[in-house]
């Protein structure tokens, strides 16, 4: 892992693809991101809101650079260059087209995501099929977490079992994945605590228990205690030594008692201290009683988090705009305060203000300079005075590779694995007539890496100047 090449509070408009290639790899710890969902339709920000201006297209073509693009898919990721060909013949070219600029992004936002780190994609039944298939395709099925449905709407419409409801494609990138499950524990309802913890006593309330666990055993917490004998119902005795509530018991309701070694021990000194209660039929039950923060840990379906209403006071107008809580959540739970969390379609910069609030490093990219004005205001609105965002006018340089040796030094390399073919018009020519070249230009994103360079005859270099490979291909 390495220190990321750009400084916290940072945001770039533009395309994210050649600011995403020019990060340092595994510096993110979090990346959620919510992008166009192909859905057919043109975004804008209400006249008189704070996000008025804010307009995007969200209709996707086929240009002859994404065919580019999708071929070279086929030597770094074929999963996902098969993904994109189903996505064509089953859904057609504009389906094909986004799954390409998802994809070629997708891949760098892999490279940039510490192995620690988690991805987020919001997306809508439009795509998530195909988004899921290209996540499982580059960040690898077994990194898969969990595909969270969130309730995004309380209307009702006349269609037939009408989408009421968007995805979140939750991933890893390894096996250390970040889980803060205390972090976004959802506490219990007055009704729900009654319900679960019926009984009260003078230390509040509490529900009665089993101290026995499954099957029996010879040693200690097999045999009677106090004139219940457990292995007659198949059982044996299991005072708690681990977990939550055995730290709860010595910390705060009977000091010292995980300094106690025996079983019997054990229950004698709950049941001197009154949390065991006894049934008619003589079989003691521990008392659990209600611990702070005590909640329950969110399942897949989200239906506790509302979407904005109108009259909602964090709405800013913006198209597409999520709720903070949302956010929130989602943040807390994988990654921790000083992490950085990146989301490169910021929009009107929710992750962002998100993560500051929650003591996160951040950074955004988003091709409207909105983006910049929104994120300043919502970030001020919290602490009053704030200096603003960083806005580069340029992707960053990486750090991460160490000191490369010029780029020109590749040629006699390159010749002799190229066998002297150019690899733009692919023809022969004398060692004096190649040029290197960058595949992906400085200029964006790309690195003097040995990866990352190509010889070209002088005359295809001088036509290629500073595009992309695919984009030059594209052109000629």
């Amino acid at each position: 892992m390495t220190a990321p090449n750009f400084a916290s509070g940072t945001v770039w408009t533009g395309d994210n693809l050649p600011i995403l290639r020019g990060m340092n790899s595994e510096c993110v710890d979090l990346i959620y991101l919510d992008p166009p969902f192909n859905s057919n339709r043109d975004y804008a920000a209400p006249i008189g809101s704070e996000a008025a201006g804010a307009a995007f297209k969200d209709t996707w073509t086929l240009s002859d650079v994404d065919v580019h693009e999708h071929g070279e898919l086929a030597d770094r990721n074929p999963a996902a260059y098969a993904v994109i060909e189903a996505a064509r013949q089953a859904h057609g070219k504009g389906m094909q087209a986004y799954c390409i600029m998802m994809a070629v992004r997708l891949m760098e936002m892999r490279r940039v995501l510490k192995p620690t780190g988690a991805i987020y994609l919001h997306c809508d039944p439009t795509a998530a099929h195909y988004l899921k298939l290209l996540l499982d395709g580059i960040f690898g099925r077994g990194n898969f977490q969990a595909a969270i449905t969130w309730r995004r709407t309380y209307a009702h419409n006349d269609k037939m079992f009408g989408s009421l409801s968007e995805q979140i494609l939750w991933y890893g990138n390894g096996d250390g994945i970040t889980r803060n499950i205390d972090a976004v524990v959802v506490p219990f309802s007055a009704d729900e605590l009654k319900k679960k913890y019926p009984h009260r006593d003078k230390r509040g309330q509490h529900l009665r228990d089993n101290l026995m666990g499954p099957g029996t055993t010879d040693g200690e917490s097999g045999r009677a205690w106090k004139g219940c004998d457990p292995t007659e119902y198949g059982r044996c005795w299991s005072a708690p030594k681990t977990g939550k509530y055995a730290r709860y018991l010595n910390e705060v309701l009977l000091p010292g008692y995980l300094a106690i070694e025996g079983v019997h021990d054990r229950l004698n000194a709950l049941d001197d201290a009154g949390f065991i209660h006894w049934t008619n039929t003589g079989v003691p039950l521990l008392k659990r009683y209600v611990m702070p923060g005590q909640g329950t840990v969110p399942g897949d379906i989200w239906t506790d988090v509302p979407p904005l209403s109108r009259s909602t006071k964090e709405r800013t107008g913006y198209p597409t705009q999520k709720p903070l809580a949302l956010l929130e959540r989602i943040i807390r739970a994988s990654s921790n305060p000083g992490g950085l969390v990146l989301d490169p379609f910021c929009g009107c910069a929710t992750a962002l203000v998100a993560a500051d609030r929650l003591q996160r490093q951040w950074a955004g990219v988003d091709l409207s300079p909105l983006a910049v004005k929104l994120v300043d205001e919502r970030i001020a609105g919290d602490r009053g005075l704030w200096g603003g965002a960083t806005v580069p006018d340029a992707p960053p340089v990486r750090t991460d590779l160490g000191e490369l040796p010029n780029y020109r030094t590749h040629r006699h390399r390159l010749y002799g694995e190229q066998e002297g073919v150019c690899v733009g018009c692919e023809t022969h020519f004398p060692f004096r007539v190649m040029e290197v070249d960058h595949i992906l230009p400085r200029s964006r994103g790309g690195t003097d890496h040995a990866d990352n360079l190509q010889l070209l005859c002088s005359g295809c270099n001088r036509s290629k100047g500073g595009r992309t490979m695919a984009e030059w291909r594209a052109a000629t």
